[in-house]
C-alpha cells in the first residue's frame, strides 16, 4: 500500500492531510464550474452565435477557379472531386515512385542565370513543330481515361487546351472517348498516341482511324507504363478498387493467372525497331517516338526514319530508379544535333521548369498530370486556366532571363549541377 503524497510512512494523518483527502478534487471542481457556466444566459447566447446554421455535411469550402494561382492549386480540388482510384491512377508511379520524385528533384539541379530583363509584353515564344503551329512551346501530353476525372473527358481537355491559345493536345491511345468525337469537339491541333499492337490488323485500324479523324501526327509510345503500382495495390487493400482503365475507357481486372500472377505482362515490351519500320509504312503524317532516354536510341530513331522524339520516362510510371528526363535531355539533344525536333515531358509543374528544358535544347514540353488535375477540378475551364498560368509563368521567366524569342533561349541562361 502506498502512502499519501508528501506524507512520510508511519506519520499520523494531520488535519490538513485529512482535509485534502476529503476535499473536492480539481477535476470535480472544474466540472462544477463548467456546469454553472453552461447555464448562464450570456454564455448560451455566445454559443448560439458560434453555431454554424448549415448541416455538417455541407460544411466545406473549396477554392474557386479564379483562386487558382499555380499548377499545384488544382491538385487538392481534383482530389476532392474524384474517387480514390481515379486520383491514384493520376498520381501513382512505378514501384517505390523514386523516378516520380527524381523528375521533380532534377529541377533543383538546374539554376537559372538572370539576364538583362525585358518587357514581358514583347516576348514571342511561338513556334512550329512538324507542321503544327503553337503560340507557346507547350502541349498536353497523352493520358488515359479522362471521363472518370470529368464527364466531358477528353473532349473537355481538348476544348480547354484549344481555348488556351490553341495549345495542341495529344489524345491517348487509352482514351475514354472515340478519336473522331474528340477531334470534332474543338479546332485546336490534335495528335494521337499509339501503343504497339501485336495484332497488326488491330494496330492498322487504330492508326487509320486517328489519321482519318484529322490527327496531324502519331506518337508511338515505347516506354509503356508498368502493369503494377504499389500505391494502387496498397489503397486497394485498404478498401479501394482493384480495377484500372483500359482501352476506350473499358475496365480490366488486375488479378490474372499465368505470368500475370507475378506481374509479368506478355503484351508489353515485345516490339523491336523493325516494328517501327512497319508503322512507318502505315503512318502518312509525322511519326514521333515517345519514351527515349538514351542518345543511342535517339540516333536509332533517326536511322529508322522517325520525324521526332519525346524524351520521357512516362512521368515515372514506366521503370523505377530510372533517370529524370531533364538529366538526360542535353546528351540526347547533342546526339540528335538538330536533325529532328526533341520534345520532353515528366515532372513539369512551373513555367521555370519549362524554361530550363528549353535552355537545355528541348523544342517543346508536354504537360501530363497538371492538365489532369485541372480537368478533374474544373473541367475544360480548369484546363484553360492551368495552361494560361503555365504560359504566363514561362513568359515572365523568359523576360527575367532576357530572352524575347524561343530561338534566343539557350544554355547560357542555366547552370547545371547534375549528380
Amino acid at each position: 500500500m502506498g502512502s499519501p503524497v508528501g506524507r512520510p510512512v508511519g506519520r499520523p494523518v494531520g488535519r490538513i492531510d485529512a482535509r485534502w483527502q476529503q476535499s473536492v478534487s480539481r477535476r470535480r471542481a472544474i466540472a462544477k464550474l463548467a456546469g454553472a457556466l453552461a447555464g448562464s444566459p450570456l454564455l448560451q447566447s455566445d454559443l448560439a452565435a458560434q453555431t454554424d446554421p448549415r448541416p455538417f455535411n455541407d460544411h466545406k469550402r473549396l477554392p474557386g477557379l479564379n483562386e487558382m494561382i499555380v499548377s499545384f492549386d488544382f491538385e487538392p480540388v481534383c482530389f476532392a472531386n474524384v474517387s480514390q482510384v481515379t486520383y491514384d491512377y493520376t498520381a501513382h508511379g512505378d514501384g517505390s515512385e523514386f523516378t516520380v520524385r527524381r523528375n521533380r528533384q532534377a529541377f533543383d539541379w538546374v539554376d537559372l542565370v538572370p539576364g538583362k530583363p525585358i518587357d514581358p509584353k514583347t516576348i514571342d515564344l511561338s513556334t512550329e513543330i512538324l507542321g503544327t503551329k503553337m503560340s507557346y512551346p507547350i502541349m498536353v501530353a497523352p493520358s488515359a481515361a479522362q471521363v472518370p476525372l470529368h464527364p466531358d473527358g477528353e473532349i473537355g481537355m481538348h476544348r480547354g487546351a484549344t481555348a488556351a491559345a490553341n495549345t495542341p493536345t495529344i489524345l491517348s491511345h487509352v482514351s475514354s472517348l472515340p478519336v473522331d468525337k474528340v477531334a470534332g469537339a474543338a479546332t485546336g491541333s490534335l495528335w494521337a498516341q499509339f501503343y504497339p499492337q501485336q495484332d497488326r490488323t488491330v494496330g492498322r485500324k487504330i492508326l487509320d482511324e486517328a489519321q482519318a479523324a484529322g490527327c496531324t501526327a502519331i506518337v508511338v509510345t515505347v516506354d509503356q507504363q508498368a502493369s503494377y503500382y504499389e500505391r494502387s495495390e496498397h489503397n486497394r487493400n485498404l478498401g479501394g478498387s482493384a480495377r484500372r482503365p483500359s482501352a476506350r475507357g473499358a475496365a480490366a481486372a488486375v488479378g490474372v493467372g499465368g505470368p500475370g500472377r507475378y506481374r509479368v505482362s506478355t503484351t508489353r515490351l515485345w516490339y523491336t525497331w523493325s516494328y517501327l519500320d512497319e508503322i512507318r509504312e502505315v503512318v502518312k503524317v509525322p511519326l514521333i517516338v515517345k519514351g527515349i532516354l538514351t542518345s543511342e536510341d535517339a540516333r536509332l530513331c533517326i536511322e529508322h526514319g522517325m520525324d521526332g522524339i519525346i524524351v520521357s520516362n512516362h512521368g515515372g510510371r514506366s521503370m523505377d530508379y530510372g533517370p529524370s528526363t531533364l538529366e538526360v535531355l542535353p546528351e540526347i539533344v547533342a546526339a540528335v544535333n538538330g536533325r529532328i525536333p526533341v520534345i520532353t515531358d515528366s515532372g513539369y509543374r512551373r513555367g521555370t521548369d519549362i524554361l530550363k528544358a528549353l535552355a537545355l535544347g528541348a523544342r517543346a514540353v508536354l504537360l501530363g498530370r497538371t492538365p489532369r488535375w485541372a480537368l478533374g477540378a474544373f473541367g475544360a475551364a480548369g484546363v484553360q486556366r492551368l495552361l494560361e498560368i503555365m504560359q504566363r509563368e514561362l513568359v515572365v521567366a523568359a523576360a527575367a532571363a532576357g530572352r524575347g524569342t524561343l530561338a534566343s533561349i539557350d544554355s547560357k541562361i542555366v547552370t547545371t549541377n547534375f549528380p
